[in-house]
């Protein structure tokens, strides 16, 4: 008898895996740079291994080729076994898939621990950039100390970048309706010139135990990612910034660019799609107000 329950435990898990996989209706074009953010997912809990999963089976459909982290990787205890317990464990399944991860730093992250911890890929440093296909480059801050030698390294790689799309990922939002914490207006003072000048495009952000679109600010869209092991029930505001705000469950983020588009879907732990859209490149976006 047990041995049949747990065939049939196994056979609705398939099931219901195979379904989610059907609700994700991203357009997979050819050539396009297909990835899934994550924000504050570090507690090793099971709304973590949740969301992991998740991204595993969205997977099946949507084989995206890497992971943006967007701060508190791991919470509490940083020793070699809470990388394990924390973050290897719950992702065993996507890293086995031979993804990578790329993580920024969050206000609970020790740099000295996690900018040399191989599958955290940051290359020993606190910021870093990469491109993952012509035409497209991620930015990676470390917005608990955002100094000038960071903010001049910063607005020379935006300068040196010919990529079209430049995506920003960085803990602190900006922008946020958030009633915990809110928007972090000395940091938007310090980055918000920059990347209108160089013409970012979207900034991912974490710190708020959520998900929020935010409506444009300047041509720039921005999303906050922050509910991918913690959450913070019923804590977005009412506010004029909140384009879609869903704080009743843990979510993640698919994203693909194709040419002038970035489509994206986030999803819940339980596999509900809570948005989804496309947004223009805002160099394309721009164009196309001047043109009226």
């Amino acid at each position: 008898m047990r041995t049949i329950n747990v065939v049939l435990l196994l056979v609705c898990v398939v099931a219901v895996s195979f379904v989610f996989a059907q609700n994700i209706q991203l357009p997979m074009k050819k050539d396009s740079v297909r990835f899934a953010a994550i924000g504050d997912n570090g507690t090793g809990g099971r709304a973590e291994y949740q969301i992991a999963d998740k991204l595993t089976a969205a997977h099946q459909r949507f084989p995206f080729e890497f992971v943006v982290m967007m701060g508190d990787n791991l919470y509490g205890s940083e020793a070699p076994k809470d990388f394990n317990t924390k973050f290897e464990k719950p992702f065993k399944g996507v890293l086995d898939l031979g993804v990578k991860f790329y993580a920024s730093l969050g206000n609970h992250d020790d740099p000295a621990r996690q900018i040399s911890y191989e599958k955290f890929n940051m290359g020993g440093k606190h910021y870093y950039s990469f491109k993952p296909k012509n035409g497209v480059r991620f930015f990676s801050l470390d917005s608990n100390y955002m100094d000038k030698r960071q903010l001049d390294w910063f607005e020379n790689e935006l300068k040196a970048s010919m990529s079209e799309w430049k995506i920003v990922y960085f803990h602190h939002p900006i922008y946020s309706s958030g009633e915990k914490h809110g928007s972090n207006v000395e940091l938007r003072s310090t980055l918000e010139p920059v990347m209108v000048k160089y013409g970012v495009d979207v900034v991912l952000n974490g710190h708020e135990h959520f998900y929020e679109r935010i409506k444009p600010q300047k041509g720039i869209h921005y999303f906050i990612i922050g509910s991918s092991g913690k959450l913070r029930e019923g804590n977005i505001a009412q506010t004029e910034l909140t384009e879609k705000g869903f704080d009743q469950d843990n979510t993640f983020m698919l994203g693909e660019i194709s040419g002038d588009d970035m489509f994206f879907q986030v999803i819940s732990r339980k596999g509900t799609i809570v948005d989804s859209g496309n947004i223009r490149r805002a160099e394309m976006t721009r164009k196309a107000t001047t043109s009226r």
